[in-house]
């Protein structure tokens, strides 16, 4: 049995200022109040990362299995318990190759899943995507993915515009994969119509997709407004304005927010030249752009940064950890199991410094 006591805790919508955890085995036993006690930490819920590309100098985008090991220890360390491994637009074989040797890692608990961002994206909007590699969806293609990953494969991002697009949300869920919209030049229409097909999750909205007009509102309000939609949102100061995601938030509230990093290899890395699915990128000042055009590609954030960003925005402790932990586990339908400090949930847990910086992180009832 193991006890963390006289800590701010948050749990669900409760704040306990002086609060305990006790951990028997891998689950929560008890969560309450505790006596006072002289310590100004706070422990929140593991952080889930459902959109993340690598860091630590490791990418998942090869489909190395020894690389996604790193990068998820990597990201572990910044507190996130859960993540699901997110690949980006890529030749067929890759894709196969890729699913298939992530899969054990699935059926180890390394990776919570594979995301496929693309390769059914638009063309417009497709950001730091190759477009070497972009294709109208192929329900032939999702089925070999699907079955390949024998439940590996957790969440696929579509433009719902394209030719095909809605039969193959139509197929994602029904195989039980999280079908996502992002990176779509829609109209308003077209993106209602991808979540009428069954889409649930907006992939990092306002970016890669049509910004909105008042007269054209596009994928962006209608994502932030279609109650079945989590929305995720990059909280680094570069994707987003400080502003824009308080604003966000207070459309969509908590519980369809979700803190992402879609965070590359060079998340904790120097600055400099790296690679994303065959592209250059050039880190500076820790913001990653495609050295051919200057796009935005991914990030260098950790989850543990992204929730200290919510709360400077003004979003509170309780909101920001809803959005860095329980909101996202639900997201990809694993919110039964882990995501909030609740008894009988996995033990995942990070103790959080005065400053909100990572002092300790457990996962499954084990200190790292």
């Amino acid at each position: 049995m193991t006890v963390v006591s006289g800590v701010r805790v948050i749990a669900g919508d409760r704040v306990i200022e002086d609060g305990f955890v006790r951990i028997e085995g891998d689950r929560i036993a008890e969560v309450g109040p505790a006596e006072p006690g002289a310590d100004r930490s706070t422990v929140v819920p593991g952080f889930v990362d459902i959109h993340v590309h690598g860091g630590g100098g490791a990418t998942f985008t090869t489909g190395d299995p020894d690389a996604a090991r790193t990068a998820a220890a990597y990201h572990l360390r910044h507190g996130t318990t859960t993540l699901l491994a997110s690949l980006v637009t890529s030749p067929p074989d890759l894709m196969l190759s890729a699913t298939k040797a992530f899969a054990p890692l699935v059926t180890e608990g390394v990776l919570a899943g594979v995301h496929f961002e693309g390769p059914y994206l638009s063309q417009a909007r497709c950001g730091a995507q190759n477009p070497a590699f972009l294709r109208h969806p192929s329900l032939d293609e999702l089925t070999a993915l699907i079955d390949a990953g024998d439940g590996a494969v957790r969440m696929v991002t579509v433009a719902p515009e394209l030719p095909g697009a809605l039969d193959a949300i139509k197929l994602l869920v029904s195989r039980g994969v999280v079908a996502a919209i992002g990176h779509t030049d829609a109209t308003w229409e077209e993106t209602l119509a991808g979540v009428e097909a069954g889409a649930t999750v907006g992939t990092h909205v306002f970016n890669g997709m049509r910004p909105p007009h008042h007269r054209q509102p596009g994928p962006v309000f209608a994502l932030l407004g279609a109650a079945p939609i989590t929305c995720e949102f990059v909280a680094d100061g570069v994707h987003l304005h400080d502003g824009t995601l308080a604003f966000a938030v207070s459309v969509t509230g908590p519980a369809r927010a979700a803190l992402i990093t879609d965070a590359m290899a060079a998340a904790g890395m120097p600055d400099g030249e790296y690679d994303l699915g065959g592209q250059g990128v050039a880190v500076a000042d820790g913001v990653a752009r495609l050295t051919r055009d200057g796009s935005i590609a991914g990030s260098t954030l950790t989850m543990d940064a992204a929730f200290r960003r919510a709360a400077g925005a003004g979003l509170s402790l309780v909101d920001a950890a809803r959005m860095a932990s329980t909101t996202p586990a639900a997201a990809i339908g694993l919110g039964d199991e882990l995501g909030t400090l609740r008894p009988g949930l996995r033990a995942d847990l990070v103790v959080l410094d005065e400053s909100l910086h990572v002092a300790r992180v457990m996962r499954a009832g084990t200190w790292l």
